[in-house]
């Protein structure tokens, strides 16, 4: 009560000021709290794709249940997109929280997604055609997740930072799921192994785009800016593409595979990965709902939406729709 009070008697400057001052503090941001407007949009944004994402990307493994090739394998990707869409709803309840004094309902996230306002991961608009992309899903892609979301265990925003922290801790098993069936391939056949190779040779590009770009400069990436300002996260794009590399490239070649990048090699004198820069114009297309199975994962998710709406119906105390 004492911080509200104190806060109507300051202006916008001296609230902004002792915002800030409380985020160096580290202290922790919470729904109920003053925060400037760019800090609440930026987090709406951001958790509403980052809980978007988790849903649209327990899709493409979504397709492998019914054709895993054992019990015990359809069982574990089963439970992995069961946690997946877990996650989803747990960041769009966040998300819901901080919607609420602009009026603003989980009904709108949902409907910004089907408008193509609301965008969701470049990675899970690509296609998933053998069991050798559902285990490079889950090493690859859930191991990129994981240290994106691992910075941002300590994020400012309360809600946000403990959401965060049991999905990380569950994301590890799904990395550990994805490991072991791209290590039974291979060591198994030489056509098991080249399901492995072929998957890293198409998957290797937007695994580079996962990151997003290094700089403003490529594709207007102000955002990486305003999420380490408020301290949100606190390595850029390229850091965390770096620290994939440096865990990753010695993984993959261990295995006897290759890299689709020629001139991908480790500078000392920089001390980092030097690679071939993916197609940032191929990525903003992407993300534009123009990837190769874009309009098929959205059709489905709305699919998926109407005909559960009596669901959602049945769940609400007003009996509105949401």
């Amino acid at each position: 009560m004492s911080t509200t009070l104190s806060y109507d008697r300051l202006s916008e400057e001296e609230k902004h000021a002792h915002f800030m001052e409380r985020i160096e503090q580290g202290d922790k941001i919470e729904a109920d709290d003053w925060m400037p407007d760019e800090y609440r949009m930026t987090l709406i944004k951001l958790i509403s794709m980052h809980g978007i994402s988790e849903i649209m990307g327990a899709l493409p493994e979504k397709e492998w249940v019914p054709k895993a090739p054992s019990l015990r394998r359809k069982l574990g990707i089963m439970a992995k997109v069961q946690d997946e869409m877990g996650h989803g709803q747990l960041l769009l309840r966040v998300a819901e929280d901080l919607m609420k004094p602009l009026g603003k309902t989980r009904e709108e996230i949902m409907q910004d997604l089907f408008r193509g306002d609301l965008k969701f991961h470049n990675v899970f608009h690509m296609p998933a055609p053998t069991w050798g992309d559902a285990g490079l899903i889950g090493w690859l892609v859930d191991g990129a997740a994981i240290i994106t979301q691992t910075n941002m265990l300590k994020a400012s925003y309360g809600p946000y930072a403990r959401a965060l922290k049991r999905i990380c801790a569950e994301e590890v098993f799904h990395a550990q799921h994805g490991e072991a069936i791209i290590m039974a391939l291979a060591e198994g056949t030489e056509e098991q192994r080249a399901l492995i190779q072929d998957a890293i040779d198409r998957w290797w590009e937007s695994l580079l785009m996962f990151f997003g770009p290094a700089s403003s400069s490529t594709t207007g990436a102000s955002k990486q800016d305003t999420t380490i300002k408020y301290r949100i996260r606190t390595k850029t794009n390229e850091e965390l593409r770096q620290a994939f590399l440096d865990k990753y490239i010695p993984r993959v070649l261990s295995l006897g595979l290759t890299i689709p990048d020629e001139t991908l090699h480790y500078d000392k004198e920089k001390g980092k990965w030097a690679y071939r820069q993916p197609d940032w114009n191929k990525f903003k297309e992407i993300v534009r709902n123009n990837g190769p199975k874009s309009k098929d994962r959205l059709d489905l998710r709305i699919t998926a939406y109407e005909n559960n709406a009596w669901v959602r119906e049945a769940l609400s105390p007003d009996g509105a729709v949401v």
